[in-house]
């Protein structure tokens, strides 16, 4: 006994000590990119409640009434919100919810129920299967089909040739964990037209459907056309405080909004979600065609200044990117990567790339690019100058490394 409590004791301050270094390395990381002049983007993490709240009170939706009441229970500005979306998409009606994997297990529900099939065809790296715990399978009992292993959307053929009969298939569009990718625009119909032909309802998980549009050379309302219902976020693009939305025929809305209640998903009040969300729509969605052109010169400069600077293997994906956000990688360890765009940005108040993960082959590490307001001021040179003073503090940090 008195070994083993000794033992634990141990444990629990190597966890203490590792917990603590975790904490002030993450707190090196958000002073350094707060503390940045430039920038590509700025993360949710970066913001401060005093920056959100003078921002939001400072440029207000479009029609904002400040002597408004506020919501509660999802009228007032909420339902303004709801019917602003619906119009966008061109959708019956739309519910506003706290969090887009609610928003995405109550449609999946409601279809199974209408479709009496309780098995949905998905890719292995969406959303559905990457960040939302199983929730269909443990939540609403769903089962799953993959449509292809292979890292894009599937193609009509992998639809027709699936070996069980699905009652829903759910796109994300784009594909984030494949490198935000989106099939063309006719393979898109092909894909929606081969789930008709069996039957089966089409769910978009449309996230970031919002910067598809330049991709696919099609307005939204075409776009959420091809659905059966379309789920939208109000944070990841939009730079919204929370919140998605749910969008398509009346009759499935209602019925969704009754699950919403039941799933604890009506909050007494959303008024600043809904607000931000607003004003996001009005600032944010008109510049977003801008971002994915932007992205498209950074990813070239990017793949430009991998190759002066005689990276052994590098690559950009895609290499013309689908919307304003795409992958990097580079061969070098995660925690090497990381420690190289602190010291850059503390040492030249410059963040050219956020945190790195090693979730790809042996060697190789990668990094998620945003490109958005504070990009577009970066020149191509701009990039690779940073490019190549982040990569000048790569290999002093592996040189050190030994």
């Amino acid at each position: 006994m008195a070994d083993s409590g000794g033992t634990d004791g141990l444990i629990s301050a190597e966890d203490g000590r590792d917990e603590e270094a975790e904490r002030a390395a993450r707190d090196r990381r958000l002073a350094a990119w707060r503390g940045s002049e430039r920038t590509l983007a700025r993360g949710a993490a970066q913001g401060r409640i005093g920056e959100r709240l003078a921002r939001l009170a400072a440029a207000p939706p479009a029609g904002y009434d400040p002597d408004a009441g506020v919501d509660l229970y999802g009228d007032g500005v909420v339902e303004e919100l709801e019917r602003r979306v619906a119009g966008l998409l061109g959708t019956e009606s739309a519910a506003f919810f706290p969090t887009g994997t609610m928003a995405q297990q109550i449609a999946l529900r409601c279809w199974a129920g209408r479709t009496g099939n309780p098995l949905v065809a998905l890719h292995p790296l969406a959303h559905l299967e990457m960040h939302e715990r199983d929730a269909y399978r443990t939540v609403s009992g769903l089962r799953s089909v993959r449509t292809t292993d292979r890292p894009r959307l599937p193609t009509a053929e992998e639809i027709r040739d699936l070996d069980e009969p699905f009652g829903t298939l759910a796109l994300e569009l784009p594909l984030r964990d494949a490198g935000f990718v989106l099939p063309r625009w006719d393979e898109l119909v092909a894909v929606v037209e081969a789930a008709r032909e069996r039957d089966a309802v089409v769910h978009f998980d449309g996230a970031r459907l919002w910067e598809s549009t330049v991709h696919f050379g099609r307005s939204l309302p075409e776009i959420a056309a091809l659905a059966d219902s379309v789920y939208v976020s109000f944070y990841k693009s939009l730079e919204g405080l929370s919140g998605a939305a749910l969008a398509g025929p009346e009759s499935l809305v209602a019925e969704a909004k009754a699950w919403r209640h039941r799933y604890g998903g009506t909050l007494f009040q959303q008024w600043p979600a809904a607000l931000s969300a607003l004003a996001g729509l009005d600032r944010e969605l008109p510049r977003l065609p801008s971002y994915v052109a932007h992205a498209r010169i950074v990813a070239g400069a990017l793949r430009e200044a991998f190759a002066a600077d005689g990276v052994g293997w590098s690559r950009v994906h895609p290499e013309v990117p689908h919307t304003h956000q795409f992958q990097v990688w580079l061969p070098y360890p995660a925690r090497t990567l990381d420690e190289a765009g602190v010291r850059l940005a503390e040492e030249t108040r410059t963040t050219l790339f956020h945190r790195w993960h090693e979730s790809g082959p042996p060697g190789l590490a990668v990094t998620e690019v945003t490109v958005a307001s504070p990009a577009l001021d970066w020149t191509a040179d701009d990039v690779m100058t940073a490019a190549a003073a982040f990569l000048d503090r790569v290999r002093e940090i592996a040189a050190a490394d030994g």
